[in-house]
């Protein structure tokens, strides 16, 4: 028989929906329920996309977004909060203003650009994002590209990835985790600063061409990982093994006919 919770732990999600289920809402709930904690979800914006590519972006009222965040948020106890997608100036904003009183972990991973070229932000949003929401979060989890893009930094080794997470962790005031998927070679290694140390994650690369949805499940891995009580190196090392082997088990699916999405749920 099933064990009965009284209580676990609840994360939020704030993103953009993927109507393929590989990425965006679809992924973090999948990935919250993986580690056996409840989601909540705030939508941002709904796009028009499948493992093919994204094809347009159609972003949902700022108010009804802050709407969303503060209806979960009177009624449920959040334990943490993973941000994804914002496409625009007033929805950064209306999500900052609804998390003023909110005290537990967020974290945001910024979505800026999709696989396929498709911008999933408007031009004049990320001197936004970097005043207002990137100060207020616990942990950024930028790929190369947008840590490149936040820092104005090439990055092209590892010891490149730890000077701009430091100078990045040193300018916003948060820890930052740069993920070094698409450097060179068979190993990666993704670089945290926090507490002014380096952590390092590296593993092996994994031949897939299933890799839709990856940052967005590692990022909701690490809100759940943060909801049971891991301190936060822990947490992103619990995390990047789940993604791991979610990337390792969907390595043989065939869904969809492009870059298909992770297997959440290989227990």
């Amino acid at each position: 028989m099933r064990k009965i919770y009284k209580s676990v732990p609840t994360v939020l999600s704030i993103a953009g929906s993927d109507p393929s289920g590989g990425a965006g809402i679809q992924a973090d709930l999948k990935s919250a329920s993986a580690f056996g904690v409840f989601a909540a979800t705030a939508i941002t914006a709904v796009t028009v996309q499948n493992t093919k590519g994204v094809w347009s972006v159609h972003p949902l009222p700022p108010q009804v977004v802050s709407s969303q965040i503060q209806a979960v948020l009177d009624d449920l106890s959040v334990h943490a909060i993973k941000i994804g997608m914002v496409y625009n100036e007033a929805t950064v904003l209306s999500i900052v203003t609804a998390l003023q009183k909110y005290s537990g972990p967020i974290i945001y991973d910024p979505v800026l650009i999709s696989t396929s070229g498709h911008k999933l932000m408007s031009p004049d949003v990320l001197q936004t994002i970097s005043q207002e929401l990137i100060p207020r979060c616990t942990l950024i989890t930028p790929n190369l590209h947008e840590a490149q893009l936040l820092s104005n930094s090439s990055i092209n080794s590892v010891k490149d990835m730890e000077w701009v997470a430091k100078s990045l962790s040193e300018q916003y005031k948060t820890a930052f985790l740069i993920k070094g998927g698409h450097l060179n070679g068979m190993e990666m290694c993704d670089v945290l600063y926090y507490n002014h140390q380096f952590y390092h994650y590296a593993s092996p690369k994994i031949n897939s061409q299933n890799l839709h949805g990856t940052g967005c499940t590692l990022s909701s891995a690490i809100a759940s990982t943060l909801s049971l009580k891991n301190p936060l190196e822990e947490a992103i090392r619990l995390a990047k093994d789940y993604v791991s082997q979610a990337i390792a088990e969907a390595s043989d699916l065939n869904i969809g006919h492009g870059q298909g999405p992770l297997w959440h749920f290989f227990t």
